[in-house]
């Protein structure tokens, strides 16, 4: 049963109990980066495999993401900005303990390519705290997993 959370604004990805800060870079410019992250939302499970599917809302200002595991999210989009920012929070999820969650994706010209820096930003009790941090380096290994495929995915379309 969906569970709604806190509603937070953007800020909150400085300020949250539980932030996992993530960068990698690939060779595609940002704009593409961006594409892949905002305008291609059905394609996140081609690169992100922790994602099994994900589509935007009917009226475009969110998207429904299932992850491994029966995890799902119904999500609002807080910031497009194209080329440099994407972010969304969850507004109802299926998981219990978590209360506050909203990720961000920031994209900085890298040399002829793009460095991606994801922020995983969440609150909820103290163990749901406590596990979130003790799973950074999974989280991480996921992260530069996903970038990689992406780079791969843009190098291909580009090709």
């Amino acid at each position: 049963m969906p569970r709604r959370l806190r509603s937070v604004e953007l800020e909150f990805v400085d300020t949250a109990p539980v932030r996992l800060v993530f960068s990698a870079e690939v060779s595609a410019p940002p704009e593409a980066v961006y594409h892949a992250l905002a305008d291609d939302v059905p394609g996140w499970p081609e690169w992100f495999t922790a994602v099994t599917s994900a589509r935007p809302t009917p009226d475009g200002g969110g998207r429904v993401v299932r992850l491994k595991g029966g995890f799902t999210a119904h999500e609002t989009i807080m910031a497009t900005e194209p080329g440099e920012r994407y972010a969304y929070r969850a507004d109802l999820v299926n998981a219990p303990a978590v209360r506050a969650l909203l990720e961000e994706w920031r994209l900085t010209p890298a040399g002829a390519g793009t460095r991606v820096q994801w922020t995983f930003a969440a609150d909820g009790p103290a163990p749901y705290r406590l596990l979130m941090r003790l799973a950074r380096p999974g989280v991480g290994r996921a992260f530069r997993e996903a970038v990689r495929n992406l780079d791969r995915r843009l190098a291909g379309a580009a090709a």
